[in-house]
């Protein structure tokens, strides 16, 4: 039996505002940052778990604040029994009667709870020697589901709903997994499309990209209409008719706004329109579905919790579901995304990007491929190249592929040079002779 002895939070931003890299209409100046987590324990074996919330700048202290707050909770108590029961331990934390007041099921807490949660999952895929996808793939449909709260989506999605998806699809999951490991899981890259880079840079990225064997790219947009038309413009003329392009407007337009700002942009046959309205405006998403179609809308990055993934998949306000590893409350809550995506028929394609979104995200949608879509089908993992040398198990990506992590581990965990050189404000990193 071992104990959880000690917790530490840590500010850790990057100063990627200096390149423009991720800046879209939304967040011209982003520095990707993470409030980050590690929990580690008084066992003989040195495994740790490491989990983190993805922010952009300020505010980042905040964050490592409430991922402090509920990661207290485990102070002291039994990690076995912690980790033999993460659908109760989910339960605790997120209905919590005075926590909850601060939300409920969303914002600061909520994502904290989602490091706690991505920590332990990270600890446990340790301790059984196994990358998390590989953990999650080998559960029973039964044990899959006792890790999902049902409350709020049994209207759309009940136990024995999921139970049915799972069932359905375990006897494939051999033959799945054997494909990714052959195969790889397709990937698209958002690197050409960020709203600060230059056209000549746009468009040497997007070549780039075409010749690394990607087969969709993203740009950003919303800032300009006339430059965006412009940008989509050099985009598909440099790729040619073959290669999708999807654009995002990171939350930029009312809906009538957003109808009338894409009209324009339809003729370079787009493979969907990301975040058109505010993410909590399910309604709205399902207006702008409509008046585009049949230009898909991806939404989902800024989801708060399930219960907006139920509405948006009810309303039809979304027609590419995007769940992001580090924005609801964890792999848990993620595992409800999954299936409620499947019982609705809607392919995932995640966010990713940012600081370990990347290496992070994948084990869900491998884990979703294996043992709960059984489908590659319209789906693939945004990638990124930022950021990744920083982290100790980095993603595998080339030919237009994602390809499974073999390292055990949840691959949330930063190498321990990086979090120091760039802790906020002492770090190296954040030293006026490098930030000036």
């Amino acid at each position: 039996m071992s104990r959880f002895a000690d917790i530490e939070t840590i500010d850790v931003r990057f100063p990627t505002s200096l390149e423009l890299d991720g800046s879209d209409a939304m967040n011209p100046d982003p520095d990707y940052s993470a409030a980050y987590l590690i929990l580690r324990t008084d066992a003989s074996d040195g495994h740790e778990g490491h989990g983190f919330v993805f922010t952009i700048g300020r505010g980042t202290d905040v964050q490592a604040q409430a991922v402090a707050l509920v990661a207290d909770r485990l102070a002291g108590r039994e990690v076995e029994a912690v980790l033999d029961d993460l659908g109760g331990l989910w339960r605790e934390l997120v209905h919590d009667s005075q926590l909850r007041w601060l939300g409920p099921e969303k914002g600061v807490v909520h994502m904290a709870i989602g490091a706690v949660v991505n920590a332990l999952w990270d600890l446990k895929a340790k301790r059984a020697g196994l990358p998390l996808w590989e953990l999650l793939a080998g559960f029973t449909p039964e044990q899959i589901v006792d890790l999902v709260d049902f409350r709020y989506l049994s209207d759309a999605l009940t136990r024995e709903d999921a139970l049915e998806i799972l069932r359905q699809a375990e006897p494939g999951r051999a033959e799945r997994a054997a494909t990714l490991r052959a195969e790889g899981y397709p990937a698209y890259t958002t690197t050409p499309g960020w709203l600060g880079y230059t056209d000549d840079k746009l468009v040497r990225l997007a070549l780039q990209a075409v010749t690394e064997g990607f087969s969709q790219i993203k740009l950003k947009v919303g800032a300009d209409r006339n430059d965006d038309i412009r940008r989509v413009r050099l985009a598909r003329e440099a790729v040619g008719p073959d290669i999708r392009i999807a654009i995002d407007a990171n939350q930029r337009w009312d809906v009538a706004e957003a109808v009338e700002w894409l009209a324009p942009l339809a003729q370079f046959d787009l493979a969907w329109v990301e975040e058109p309205t505010s993410p909590d405006d399910i309604l709205g998403h399902a207006a702008i579905a409509r008046s585009i179609a049949p230009v898909p809308v991806a939404t989902g990055e800024h989801a708060q919790n399930r219960i907006v993934f139920k509405q948006l998949l009810q309303s039809g306000g979304c027609q590419v579901m995007q769940i992001d590893a580090v924005r609801v409350a964890g792999v848990n809550e993620n595992i409800a995304n999954l299936l409620l995506a499947a019982k609705f028929g809607v392919p995932v394609c995640p966010h990713a990007g940012g600081v370990g979104l990347c290496e992070s995200i994948q084990h869900l949608s491998m884990f979703d491929f294996v043992a709960v879509s059984g489908s590659l089908e319209g789906r693939m993992i945004e990638y990124v190249d930022h950021l990744h040398e920083h982290f100790m198990a980095p993603v595998v990506v080339h030919s237009g592929k994602y390809w499974p992590p073999t390292v055990p581990g949840a691959g949330t965990q930063i190498l321990a040079p990086s979090l120091k050189h760039h802790t906020y404000p002492v770090g190296a990193a954040w030293q006026p002779a490098v930030v000036a």
